[in-house]
């Protein structure tokens, strides 16, 4: 491992808070590139994570809070999308039997959390409601044939659809496979947003070293991404990928890349240098079970 590369990004990395109290000050580099954004992707390498799942959470709070954004795409399950739209507008319906039903990586309590978040917020400020995207007028049938390129087609075009029809900035939580720009395997979600909305696309990369899921996930071998990642001397950080870095960074960042995604089963995604794929990393070094509901 190149330890010049290591001290590099250290020297840069943000450490960040799982406090959901905390102030934002600590997402302060973000502020530049979201400013002008209107979808600012949060893609998990993995979907279980405490750790990642509360992070993902802040996030979106940074950007409701601070930067005007007023819409949540929860990825992978228009249906509850639709129930929990009402919910977070009205009030009407339970957030946690909506999400128990829903599909298995966002039947977790900080998901709940978040909800309820935005639902209190929606009571305080009863004229500037965050909303929840939905695809409640495409048939769930239509869905369940799709290909694999075609659901991730809808779900852009889902995105793009509901920002131009509300005029909402939106917040993008989904998984990395998805929301990553220019992926080798084809074409995904991410892609899709970029080729429409250039760099009003913003993709925040979720990523972590190892821990538990609560089954044991081991460090990653030495030629992925978080390899590097996790030998910063930092809990959980934030990292601006892009902008000027030294020489033996920039070949890091530009060179061909690993990286590891769980659930279900490890895979191996690969492809184009890092600051293709993303904007930012935000990195936890150790991963622990989210609170199932």
């Amino acid at each position: 491992m190149n330890t010049a590369v290591v001290t590099q990004l250290a020297e840069r990395a943000t450490p960040l808070r799982l406090d959901l109290e905390a102030p934002f000050d600590d997402l302060g580099s973000l502020t530049e590139r979201v400013r002008d954004a209107k979808v600012v992707a949060v893609g998990s390498a993995v979907r279980q994570s405490h750790e990642l799942l509360t992070l993902t959470d802040r996030v979106m709070r940074f950007l409701i809070e601070q930067h005007g954004f007023r819409s949540l795409a929860l990825e992978g399950d228009y249906l509850a999308s639709f129930y929990l739209d009402t919910y977070v507008r009205t009030g009407e319906g339970d957030p946690q039997a909506i999400l128990a039903q829903a599909r298995s990586f966002l039947r977790f309590a900080e998901i709940l959390d978040a909800v309820r978040w935005i639902r209190a917020r929606n009571e305080r400020n009863p004229g500037d409601h965050v909303r929840i995207v939905h695809l409640a007028d495409l048939p769930r049938e239509a869905m369940r044939l799709a290909s694999g390129e075609d659901l991730e087609q809808a779900g852009a075009d889902a995105i793009i659809a509901w920002h131009e029809r509300t005029g909402d900035r939106i917040v993008y939580w989904g998984g990395l496979a998805h929301t990553a720009n220019g992926l080798a395997t084809g074409k995904n979600a991410g892609s899709y947003l970029r080729a429409r909305i250039g760099s009003g696309y913003v993709s925040i990369a979720m990523t972590f070293h190892h821990g538990s899921l609560p089954s044991l996930v081991d460090v990653p071998p030495a030629d992925y991404a978080e390899a590097v990642l996790g030998a910063v001397a930092l809990e959980t950080y934030l990292l601006d990928i892009h902008g000027r870095w030294p020489a033996s960074v920039c070949e890091w960042l530009d060179g061909p890349v690993k990286t590891r995604l769980i659930g279900p089963g490890v895979h191996e995604l690969h492809g184009p240098p890092l600051r293709m794929w993303f904007d930012f990393v935000i990195h936890s070094r150790r991963v622990t079970p989210a609170r199932a509901l």
